[in-house]
């Protein structure tokens, strides 16, 4: 029976010298897919359907699967692998939620609860870019794109109805307001940034409200870097006067998606002789890190990375923190909205098919009994075939509907139960599929706002279990 499955690291269980090595580039996100739905040896993959989201705080593969604990072990070894470090090493770093709360996982993170930065605005399209990139390589299905559209509206809901998002506070806008702070004033200092996307974007624009000169330096996406220079006030140059703008920079600010360092230690203590004695401060907000950490033990550098920056995001969530109840809130309607459709999309098939076998015995029956009736009328034979349907359809009809009826873990232990009692296993596969999700609003439960008397009256968020906690139980 398919279960929605998540596995996954972010800043909260994992340094960034271990995210760095689970990093991945939107290619490597879709490589990384394909293989997870992929045949071996004659075998399905371990997923059949899959999204991989990737930001410089956190990895999380989202997947459906026929056998969790086999997908779950093959995924937790592929990523290990990824990184160079046993399984059970990972293991530790490891989240693996399972199907609603696999979904509140991502809803959180949609919504921007999971973020350094709490509400941020930038995961919400980190996740649709991985969600349209899966849906493009054929790696979705009913199952995921019913998640990641429920998430994504979750996360514009929560955004428009909250002040969780309020003022745009950002990791970039962080990362300015420290060197602020450290450096008095920012204005008339030269500030080099490394990268022309979104990061390096968010950067320029809280320097330029505060004054600095901004110099971008492009390696493949010189076009940018100069519309970026054109709004910003900025200039460019290229990557191969990088060494010349290290010596010229009171602040360097780096966010490329470089697999290698880009500022070595050896390179810039070479650049320090040059600056003789004058400061340097380093803030690298890329994963992987785009500067060697061994910066930090030259004379006259000070170095931050995500992991450094964690102290300074902390004072600036408190307004954010006081909408975070509300936004729970929110997402436990539309979590209880999405396990009805769950709820009936994984019953379905099997109340389906257990019909289907009934209905089959009787037809069965009937046939092997139809040449010991001579003296039966045709509707004699009609009255007993429509008894037989009666008893059928009254012996199933509790049955279906306390099935219908069940919820969370318990529902999927008894739903297998029954199709291991039933012979079940290879009926009705595709009813998934073919199952139309009810309409997702910006609403839950009635008119009111309140919720309807099918939701669960139990608000709590479940807890994320580690793979490590799930041995010890």
């Amino acid at each position: 029976m398919n279960e929605l499955l998540a596995l996954g690291i972010s800043h909260k269980t994992a340094h960034v010298a271990l995210r760095e090595r689970l990093a991945f580039s939107e290619a490597q996100a879709t490589e990384f897919g394909l293989s997870l739905l992929s045949e071996s040896g004659g075998h399905p993959g371990p997923a059949s359907e899959v999204v991989v989201l990737s930001t410089c705080n956190r990895t999380e593969i989202y997947q459906v699967a026929l056998d969790p604990v086999r997908a779950e072990s093959e995924v937790l070894s592929m990523l290990a692998q990824r990184a160079a470090i046993r399984p059970t090493e990972l293991a530790d770093a490891i989240y693996s939620p399972r199907n609603c709360d696999a979904a509140r996982q991502l809803f959180r993170v949609t919504a921007g609860l999971e973020s350094m930065v709490i509400g941020e605005a930038e995961i919400q399209g980190q996740v649709r870019r991985a969600y349209e990139a899966a849906q493009a390589h054929g790696m979705t299905g009913p199952l995921i794109d019913r998640l990641c559209t429920a998430a994504l509206t979750t996360g514009k809901l929560v955004r428009s109805q909250t002040a969780i998002g309020q003022s745009r506070v950002s990791v970039p806008s962080v990362a300015v307001d420290l060197a602020s702070r450290l450096l008095h004033t920012l204005r008339d200092r030269h500030v080099v940034i490394l990268g022309t996307g979104e990061t390096g974007e968010l950067t320029a624009q809280a320097l330029a409200h505060q004054g600095a000169r901004t110099v971008f330096v492009a390696n493949r996406r010189a076009d940018r870097a100069r519309s970026l220079a054109a709004r910003f006030g900025g200039e460019v140059t290229g990557l191969d006067h990088l060494p010349d703008q290290l010596a010229l920079a009171d602040i360097v600010v780096s966010a490329t998606s470089s697999p290698h360092y880009i500022v070595g230690a050896q390179e810039l203590d070479i650049v320090m002789d040059a600056r003789r004695e004058r400061p340097l401060l380093l803030i690298d907000l890329a994963v992987p890190r785009d500067i060697d950490p061994q910066c930090r033990d030259l004379d006259g550098v000070t170095l931050y990375d995500m992991d450094g920056l964690q102290e300074t995001v902390a004072r600036n969530l408190d307004t954010r923190a006081a909408e975070v109840p509300q936004a729970e809130a929110m997402i436990e309607h539309e979590i209880h909205r999405f396990a009805r459709w769950l709820g009936e999309a994984d019953t379905t098939p099997t109340v389906s098919a257990l019909r289907e076998h009934a209905n089959a015995v009787v037809e069965q029956v009937l046939a092997e009994n139809a040449d010991r009736w001579e003296t039966a009328s045709a509707r004699d034979r009609a009255r007993t075939e429509a008894i037989a349907r009666a008893v059928t359809n009254r012996l199933l009809h509790d049955p279906t509907h306390r099935l219908r009826n069940l919820s969370g873990a318990r529902r999927h232990a008894t739903l297998e139960l029954v199709r291991e009692l039933f012979g079940l296993q290879n009926e009705g596969a595709d009813e998934l599929a073919t199952t139309e999700p009810p309409a997702l609003s910006g609403t839950v439960g009635q008119a009111d706002g309140t919720p309807t008397a099918s939701d669960s009256s139990d608000g709590r968020l479940a807890t994320v279990h580690s793979l490590q906690a799930r041995r010890r139980r």
